[in-house]
């Protein structure tokens, strides 16, 4: 099992342009693992983590529902900023200069399949990063995520 994790920087990409690439990323793992089980091989599938920066964007969700973007196309507009729907899970999520988004795109069964063991690993490597920076992140009750809060000078 590979559990080496490529790591990139993509510097401030589109997110439609990082989608797409962690779309072809995906779809590399997978045809790999098509091929291991076709040709009976055991060729190591890659992962990465890749980091980037996007301009003001807004995504929604394949669960999610356009009455919760509260800005029309013209406010997208006059604030340079871009909305996507796309196929990833949840609702409303807006990404923007200066913040810094982490993808994972790992192939589990080099590590373990228990997806909800995962889920809380991300988690947990977020909180531990957030402190090395003085920054206390706490796990959303009920939900999947880390916030901070607003002791930090983070929040208006």
């Amino acid at each position: 099992m590979n559990k080496t994790v490529f790591v990139e920087d993509l510097g401030v990409k589109d997110y439609k342009e990082t989608w797409d690439y962690q779309e072809l990323l995906f779809q590399q793992i997978l045809d790999l693992k098509i091929r291991n089980r076709r040709e009976e091989t055991s060729l190591d599938t890659p992962n990465y983590f890749i980091f980037v920066e996007h301009p003001h964007v807004y995504t929604l969700g394949k669960s999610g529902d356009i009455q919760n973007l509260l800005v029309d196309e013209n406010e997208l507009s006059a604030k340079g900023a871009k909305f996507y729907k796309i196929n990833r899970g949840g609702d409303i999520t807006y990404h923007g200069s200066g913040q810094i988004v982490g993808y994972p795109i790992l192939d589990l069964d080099n590590f373990f399949t228990d997806i909800h063991k995962y889920l809380r690993l991300l988690e947990e490597m977020v909180i531990l990063t957030l402190d090395e920076y003085g920054l206390k992140g706490e796990r959303s009750k009920g939900e999947t995520g880390v916030s901070v809060g607003c002791g930090y000078g983070l929040c208006p």
